[in-house]
C-alpha cells in the first residue's frame, strides 16, 4: 500500500477590482512550485460564476514538505503581495484522503 498523500485546499477572494493582478500573481507562482520536491499536483481554478474565487487544489507527498513550499521564497514574496489584492489571508485546509 502507498504511503498517504496530504490533499490542500487553498481559497482566496479579490477585491472585485482587482481579479487580473490576483490571478496574474497566482499564475506566477505554478511553475515553479511544481518543481518543489514532494509536490504531486498544484491546480489553480477560477470560479466561473464568481470571477473574484480563487482556489488551489494541491496535493503533497508529506507536510514536511508542504511546511518547506509554504516557507519558499516564491511563496513569501508572492503573501507580501496579498495585500490589497485579495480581502483576505488564504484560507489554507488540509484533508487526508479517507476512500
Amino acid at each position: 500500500m502507498s504511503k498517504p498523500t496530504l490533499r490542500v485546499v487553498v481559497r482566496l477572494v479579490a477585491f472585485p477590482d482587482k481579479v487580473a493582478e490576483l490571478k496574474s500573481l497566482l499564475l506566477s507562482i505554478i511553475e515553479q512550485t511544481r518543481q518543489e520536491a514532494g509536490c504531486l499536483k498544484y491546480e489553480l481554478l477560477q470560479n466561473q460564476s464568481e470571477l473574484t474565487d480563487f482556489t488551489f487544489v494541491e496535493e503533497w507527498e508529506s507536510a514536511a514538505l508542504l511546511e518547506q513550499h509554504l516557507a519558499s521564497n516564491h511563496i513569501q514574496a508572492a503573501v507580501q503581495k496579498l495585500d490589497g489584492l485579495a480581502v483576505a489571508p488564504p484560507d489554507i485546509r488540509r484533508y487526508e484522503l479517507l476512500a
